[in-house]
């Protein structure tokens, strides 16, 4: 069932664990008083950004089942629970190890999307507050869907329909309840920005110039809080919570 480790259950059941508490969280919403509402939005706030990080991360690198059609259904509900197409973030996922946080080139471009250098008035990374902030509505859709369809039609068409179906159930859980949505979408929103918190401070002190722009170079470990290296088993746990980022290609 498992393509690399039966310990992968872990994460898959972790992901099951965090839909789950979304759901009682919808459903429990209109009973509950407002210091708990706060509290159980932060928990979720922080587990976007943890599952964004490692289990996501990790599927991206390691997809989890032997099974094609298994992983195209974990990232259809990886999709569903984190707000965002994982097919789109594979593509821009690859660009981010492709550039690897690199600096802007003679035109101000960056070959990684995700670079802490891409929207710098200099030469310098930006403002973590701009980058934390800023960061999810930096997306481009419509870049990242030509990049996808030229790599892979299927994948293109694939993510189309995860981000359809991301639309499909906040249009449903609005119409359902409006109040519970108003509620839901600024510890939404913190839960991306943490990610991107996250992801500033994994390259940041990094160099830049040191960064290889061949994916298919071989991983190596720069000075700063970079690392590359291939999650595995319970590594999961412990690269999250310290200096060490899955870099694996």
């Amino acid at each position: 069932m498992f393509a690399y480790s039966r310990w992968d259950v872990i994460p898959v059941l972790a992901a099951v664990l965090q839909g789950s508490y979304l759901v009682a969280l919808f459903f429990l919403f209109p009973t509950l008083p407002w210091w708990m509402l706060s509290l159980l939005g932060l928990i979720y706030s922080v587990s976007i950004s943890w599952n964004i990080n490692g289990i996501a991360h990790n599927f991206i690198h390691n997809p989890y089942f032997r099974a094609r059609w298994m992983n195209r259904l974990f990232s259809v509900y990886e999709s569903l629970i984190l707000g965002t197409s994982q097919t789109f973030y594979d593509c821009v996922h690859k660009r981010h190890h492709q550039g690897n946080s690199d600096r802007k080139d003679e035109k101000g471009d960056t070959v990684d999307w995700l670079s802490i250098y891409r929207y710098s008035n200099d030469d310098e990374a930006e403002s973590v507050w701009a980058y934390t902030f800023l960061g999810y509505f930096r997306d481009d859709i419509g870049q990242t869907y030509k990049i996808l369809k030229a790599r892979s039609r299927a994948d293109a068409r694939w993510g189309v329909a995860e981000i359809a179906l991301v639309i499909g159930l906040a249009l449903t859980a609005l119409v359902l309840n409006w109040r519970f949505m108003a509620y839901f979408v600024p510890f939404y929103y913190i839960g991306h920005s943490l990610s991107n918190l996250n992801g500033y401070y994994r390259h940041y002190g990094g160099n830049p110039d040191r960064m290889g722009k061949n994916m298919g170079q071989r991983p190596r470990r720069f000075p700063g809080q970079q690392c590359q290296c291939r999650t595995t088993d319970l590594d999961l746990f412990r690269c999250y919570g310290g200096n060490q980022h899955t870099e694996f290609l």
